[in-house]
């Protein structure tokens, strides 16, 4: 699955890639960079810095194909010293490669689940070494997109209990309803607390504050830091101290501190009653 642009809540992956190109380019200061995502079995290069003829632009390049399809089909780094020359590739797309005038090359294939979901290349004009900081630069940039976009695919997989909502019956029953709507909340504040995307976490909290109903709550009720209301959605779903930790990045302990805090405003003796009044208060859903 690749980025989708037009999802409200997942920014886009291109962005990302172009972010990466030109972070990696800021970094060694060489080389020509470019990048592509992969659409189920396709890669389609969009993202270049330092290129100087449209020739590659929005080229799709199938598995096998080259060093970036070879890349992509074995899930590896490939990298050849003179790609016109080199008998380790296909040359599918050599009129592209001798258009933009480039020898040296090497693709890093960005692995979600042991899949390619991008190509990301450095090139050089000559024939000599990418070298092995750049590399290791390109390397580190890869390694962070792969881990971005497992919390992207979370987000859409958490996101879609939202769908589970408007799906249902023109007149559910009102509890499952109900129950549709909490879980929700959970799903999306654990979301928000994984993603390093700090857009993406202000989207998120601005639908959980309408699901909770945002200044509903009587004169006079206790205040909940955003933190704690973290902790206690997930606790409302009967989650334990250790789950609701690995759902929201945090220890054990530390969830059990905020409930203490929590029972201690709401003036209750266990995690039950926080959220039967919690509720009650309107300070959840």
């Amino acid at each position: 699955m690749i980025g989708r642009d037009n999802d409200v809540y997942r920014p886009s992956d291109r962005d990302l890639l172009k972010r990466a190109i030109r972070e990696t380019a800021a970094r060694t200061g060489t080389g020509v960079f470019f990048a592509g995502l992969v659409n189920r079995t396709e890669l389609t290069i969009t993202e270049f810095f330092g290129t100087l003829t449209h020739g590659l632009k929005n080229l799709s390049v199938q598995p096998g194909e080259g060093v970036g399809g070879r890349a992509l089909s074995q899930a590896r780094p490939i990298g050849v010293a003179d790609y016109l020359d080199s008998d380790r590739i296909t040359h599918h797309h050599d009129e592209a490669v001798r258009i933009e005038g480039l020898r040296t090359m090497v693709a890093l294939p960005i692995l979600v689940g042991g899949h390619a979901r991008c190509i990301l290349y450095a090139a050089t004009r000559e024939r000599t070494s990418i070298g092995e900081w750049v590399v290791n630069e390109l390397s580190a940039g890869a390694s962070r997109i792969s881990r971005e976009l497992t919390i992207r695919d979370e987000v859409d997989h958490r996101v879609s209990i939202l769908r589970v909502v408007d799906s249902l019956a023109a007149e559910p029953p009102e509890r499952d309803l109900v129950e549709a709507v909490r879980l929700a909340h959970a799903e999306l504040l654990s979301v928000a607390r994984i993603t390093d995307d700090p857009e993406l976490a202000r989207r998120i909290l601005a639908v959980t504050a309408r699901l909770e109903g945002s200044g509903a709550a009587p004169a006079g009720s206790p205040r909940f830091t955003r933190r704690e209301t973290d902790v206690l959605a997930q606790v409302a779903l009967g989650c334990s101290y250790a789950e609701a930790g690995n759902r929201l990045s945090l220890k054990a302990v530390t969830v059990k501190s905020y409930m203490q805090s929590i029972m201690a405003k709401l003036d209750v003796h266990s995690r039950a009653e926080a959220v039967v009044v919690a509720r009650r208060l309107r300070l959840l859903p």
